[in-house]
């Protein structure tokens, strides 16, 4: 089984990882931006996400080991890697895993630590959709707002939404395992990884995923680690202000070691 990707441009590979319930459609517009600029963008749907294939297992483990599998599929070395939240875990196990086929980490608005699970509303919400009755997204938007007040959090969660066939939507993601194995989300990178080459940490200055505090743990797993705030923007950064966020990444890969 393999990962599910959309490969733009051509140049050194560049690999985003998106975050949970999202899929690689999140990254469609800056993964173009970013193959004008001389990359070869590969935009994966992890395992029980987007297009990518449905399966019992989940954990950042089995994450990591798909994303290798992937990489060897491809014939992928010395890549550039770029993880948004549980991407962003996904993204450090791999390269603390197999730093020789790193050669720049960068992670969107999450630390090493444990987190707590937060998604309750969401899962709930999404689980409460009935598509016998829902038949556009805009009837699912409205179900949806009972349980997710934030709009911009909604148009996020409802881009799953597809036609099976006329008249008949359903979502992408596989909800009842991601739901079952939402505890694996917030897991802490294991305490003895370590990766040894240039990290680039970004933080929304409205999130409170990536705290002043947060900076010890990252330099002990990242000794190379920046950690730079994008401002106006919170958890979805790179949606919230993808210019600066651009810019950010664009600077961090261009620079010459």
């Amino acid at each position: 089984m393999t990962l599910h990707s959309q490969i733009i441009g051509q140049g050194k590979p560049f690999i985003i990882l998106h975050g949970f319930l999202g899929m690689s459609d999140n990254w469609k517009t800056l993964g173009s931006k970013f193959s004008e600029a001389g990359f070869e963008m590969h935009l994966v749907d992890q395992r029980n996400h987007g297009r990518s294939f449905h399966d019992a297992d989940f954990s950042y483990e089995v994450l990591a080991e798909d994303l290798k599998a992937y990489c060897d599929e491809h014939n992928l070395e010395d890549i550039i890697l770029l993880g948004h939240s549980m991407g962003g875990k996904t993204a450090m196990l791999f390269a603390t895993e197999y730093p020789e086929m790193v050669s720049k980490l960068l992670v969107a608005d999450i630390s090493p630590r444990f987190y707590p699970v937060h998604h309750d509303s969401i899962l709930e919400g999404l689980s409460a959709l009935d598509f016998s009755e829902v038949k556009s997204r805009g009837e699912a938007d409205q179900q949806l707002s009972k349980y997710v007040q934030e709009q911009g959090t909604r148009m996020f969660l409802l881009k799953n939404l597809y036609w099976i066939e006329k008249g008949q939507l359903a979502l992408r993601m596989n909800l009842e395992i991601l739901k079952d194995h939402v505890s694996e989300v917030g897991e802490a990178l294991p305490i003895h990884s370590k990766f040894e080459k240039p990290t680039l940490f970004l933080r929304g200055d409205r999130s409170e995923y990536v705290m002043a505090g947060d900076e010890k743990l990252i330099k002990q797993h990242f000794p190379l680690a920046e950690i730079e705030t994008i401002s106006n923007a919170g958890h979805w950064l790179h949606a919230e202000n993808p210019t600066d966020f651009y810019e950010a990444v664009i600077k961090f890969i261009t620079l010459k070691d």
